[in-house]
């Protein structure tokens, strides 16, 4: 009995034993294959789009590699100028593990998923992708080694211009602006003579005066002289175009006395005379503007005549029924009417700028917002702005467009301010486009998109303001849709970035190059599609063009739509 009990003591040190070496034999195993393990990487280059880089690792491992005992933690780490950033870990176990991990066979080997994102920083440019991977068996650690998954990060999203247009509100100035006076003279009923207590009323002296002030003033041009008799249509026809006739030729003898009395000369190609025998479209204008009771089953009578003779007709019947037809709206279309046409000329775009000049007291609100558009000069358009705020304190315009001008000279604290004075004015869709273009420029894109979305009532540049909130959040083909069909940089990008490299090449082709970046973007797309030759001249025009021309160079040396390039002596001494 001593005997045997002494075996199965030996048998269970030979049996932990056995355990023990086959459990760090497995690790090592682990550790001398690990070369074994396939690792994928979507997109194989580092990408960033809507402020973050998003990608996907895929493990395949071999059969008879995963120890049915382990536990591997893979670590994903961005590497970069002397800094990383570890994500959460993609922990798996073999199928003797009872942990809540993803389960790899021993026997047939398997694969396992993970997808990962990270907030974009710019010195993750130049980067590179690692798994960490470790291994565990109970308390037994193993190095499995640092994998290098990929390189990043190609971040093209980022040349998106986010200047966003403005807009600016129309000043209502005109230089000629077309005016008109007129005044009636009343005759009593069937007479053409013209009473002295016509021409002695207040609107026929001011017609006088109208018509002396045409020639005496340089600034106002006389168009035209029009006189119109009428009848009131309660007579028989004939008798009704003589008696026009006759009021037609009274007023014209009249005129004609003013006129020789202020010592006014008027072409004879300036006067017109017009007699209407029956003046339906008065009576009509006159019963629709009055209290008469039932003046629309009058009017619906009168309409279902067109025989001229059945409505004198007519009228004398609702005349007899309704007196004060007769009283009230009948006598006012027994007149002849003098019309005087002209056009008062304003301040040239000459005089504007010089009384802007030398005299700009006199400038009125509709005056200086014109006046701004004349100037060529940032600084003399603000000082034009400023004085429409004084002269019009509460006019959204001069306010907005103040904004407007400093949001140009690159003063958004100022330009904030005066959009805000506009809002406070008027809440509309030109004010709140432009201060969403100030919370854009501070980096606030969710509310740029906002003010964006509630102004589309401003018009296109709104849709192009949308369109550059879409390249930043990452929707590339409905920035493409904002933008239109108008050539613009953003537009090539956003084309670029959806894929379309024949589209964003055309339309940086048909823009006019200001500064260097369109020339960049051009180098980017001829890189993608492999003519290094048009890459390398594009680059070194956008070095050449750049206001920055180091900034061009050292991103482009960092840059991996570039990296087909980095080695060649062409790229080289363009970066450097």
């Amino acid at each position: 009995m001593k005997i045997v009990m002494k075996n199965l003591k030996t048998f269970a040190i030979l049996f932990l034993a056995a355990a023990v070496l086959s459990s760090c034999g497995g690790l090592n195993k682990m550790v001398k294959e690990a070369d074994q393990v396939s690792y994928a990487v979507t997109p194989e280059v580092l990408e960033m789009h809507g402020g973050t880089v998003d990608f996907s690792i895929d493990v395949n491992y071999p059969a008879k590699y995963f120890n049915k005992k382990a536990v591997v933690t893979l670590t994903p780490v961005l590497k970069y100028e002397e800094a990383e950033a570890s994500m959460e870990p993609l922990v798996l176990q073999g199928e003797d593990v009872t942990e809540n991990n993803k389960s790899i066979a021993f026997e047939s080997g398997g694969k396992a998923s993970t997808s990962k994102n990270i907030a974009y920083e710019d010195v993750m440019m130049r980067s590179e992708l690692y798994f960490n991977v470790t291994a565990a068996i109970k308390d037994k650690t193993a190095d499995l080694g640092t994998v290098k998954l990929a390189d990043g990060v190609i971040a093209t999203p980022q040349l998106v211009y986010k200047n966003a247009k403005v807009l600016t509100f129309e000043d209502h100035y005109q230089q000629i602006v077309p005016k008109a006076y007129e005044a009636d003279i009343k005759y009593v009923i069937n007479r053409a003579d013209i009473r002295k207590s016509e021409i002695s009323k207040e609107e026929i002296d001011k017609l006088n005066q109208v018509i002396k002030k045409t020639d005496e003033n340089e600034r106002l041009e006389l168009k035209g002289l029009e006189i119109s008799a009428y009848a009131s249509p309660d007579g028989e026809l004939d008798l009704n175009t003589r008696l026009a006739d006759k009021r037609k030729k009274s007023a014209e003898k009249y005129l004609a006395g003013q006129l020789k009395k202020s010592d006014v000369e008027v072409a004879d190609e300036l006067m017109s005379l017009l007699s209407t025998p029956e003046d339906w479209d008065g009576f009509k204008a006159a019963l629709e503007a009055s209290d008469i009771q039932d003046k629309e089953m009058i009017l619906r009578v009168l309409s279902m005549h067109s025989d001229p003779v059945v409505r004198e007709q007519e009228i004398k019947n609702l005349t007899a029924a309704f007196e004060v037809i007769a009283e009230e709206i009948l006598p006012q279309l027994r007149r002849s009417k003098f019309t005087v046409n002209m056009e008062h000329i304003g301040w040239s775009d000459a005089e504007l700028k010089d009384l802007w000049a030398n005299n700009k007291d006199t400038l009125v609100l509709e005056e200086l917002l014109y006046t701004a558009t004349l100037a060529e000069d940032k600084e003399t358009k603000l000082a034009i702005y400023k004085k429409a705020t004084e002269v019009a304190p509460k006019c959204v315009r001069a306010h907005n467009n103040k904004g407007a001008i400093l949001y140009k000279m690159g003063k958004m604290d100022q330009a904030e301010a005066a959009f805000k004075d506009a809002k406070a004015l008027k809440d509309h869709d030109i004010v709140n486009n432009n201060l969403g273009a100030i919370a854009l420029k501070k980096g606030e894109v969710a509310a740029a998109k906002e003010a964006f979305t509630a102004s589309l009532g401003a018009g296109a540049k709104v849709n192009y303001n949308l369109g550059i909130v879409n390249i930043i959040e990452g929707n590339y083909q409905a920035a493409v849709n904002y933008f239109g069909s108008e050539a613009s940089y953003n537009g090539a990008l956003a084309k670029y970035l959806a894929g379309d490299d024949t589209g964003a090449w055309r339309d940086l082709s048909n823009i006019e190059m200001v500064g260097g970046m369109g020339y960049y973007v051009r180098a980017v797309v001829a890189a993608n599609q492999d003519k290094s030759d048009v890459a390398l001249e594009n680059l070194k025009l956008a070095v050449e063009n750049c206001k920055s021309p180091e900034w061009v160079k050292d991103r482009a040396a960092k840059d991996l739509e570039f990296a087909k390039l980095f080695e060649t002596a062409e790229f080289k001494a363009i970066v450097q």
